[in-house]
């Protein structure tokens, strides 16, 4: 896999830092793009000339279409995407609810899913590439008033779409859908709970996978 090249999303910490580390030790390049510039510096330091760092908000579609660009003049191609940016709310339910935090995660959760597709798939295309999304346990149920899980709904729904889509011309698209992971999205820690690398893990199966398989869906819940 030497010759191969992974974007990530949400690089900087939790899930992404876990994975880009995980892709790196399965021998693929990476690109990671988050806004924290210092904690991906460090980040990219620690995995050497196979990393490059992208600042960036993935909530710009312009910056990914750059971030992706810059990636691919350096290593050569783009074959995989990883769009894992995400946050979530202070408050759940619709009565207590902030309509101005909403907006701010329907940018990210939805759009910048959305943003990473459209700025990848050239470079996907022309690989017969793969591109993977960050889901939920949230999104695979209802939960009363839950718009955080409405959206993670979004994200299966359309990967659904795209692995459809994507069939068309030997692309694959898989939703890592991981329960409760104990990483900096929450304010207290849940040592009990699953870890960023069980859901590297799982980003490296479904691109491990033999070209006739298409894993659609990794469904990842804590024994606990």
């Amino acid at each position: 896999m030497s010759n191969k090249t992974l974007f990530i999303t949400g690089a900087s910490s939790g899930i992404g830092a876990a994975t880009a580390r995980a892709a790196v030790g399965a021998g693929w390049n990476v690109g990671l793009m988050a806004r924290s510039e210092d904690k991906l510096a460090t980040l990219k330091d620690e995995l050497g000339e196979a990393a490059m760092a992208l600042p960036g908000d993935a909530m710009e579609f312009s910056v990914q279409e750059q971030a992706l660009s810059a990636l691919s003049e350096r290593f050569g191609s783009v074959d995989a995407a990883f769009a894992n940016a995400g946050t979530g709310l202070s408050a759940a339910g619709t009565d207590k609810g902030d309509p101005a935090e909403w907006e701010q995660m329907i940018r990210i959760n939805v759009m910048g899913v959305l943003w990473t597709a459209k700025a990848a798939m050239p470079y996907l295309k022309k690989a017969k590439g793969h591109l993977l999304m960050t889901g939920s346990a949230a999104g695979r149920r209802h939960i009363p008033g839950s718009v955080y899980g409405a959206s993670k709904w979004f994200v299966h729904g359309y990967g659904g779409n795209l692995a459809d889509e994507m069939r068309e011309w030997g692309g694959r698209c898989t939703v890592i859908a991981p329960g409760m992971v104990d990483t900096p999205f929450f304010d207290s820690e849940k040592p009990d709970k699953l870890k960023p690398e069980d859901i590297a893990d799982a980003v490296i199966f479904a691109l491990s996978a033999d070209p006739r398989a298409s894993v659609n869906e990794v469904f990842i819940m804590p024994t606990n």
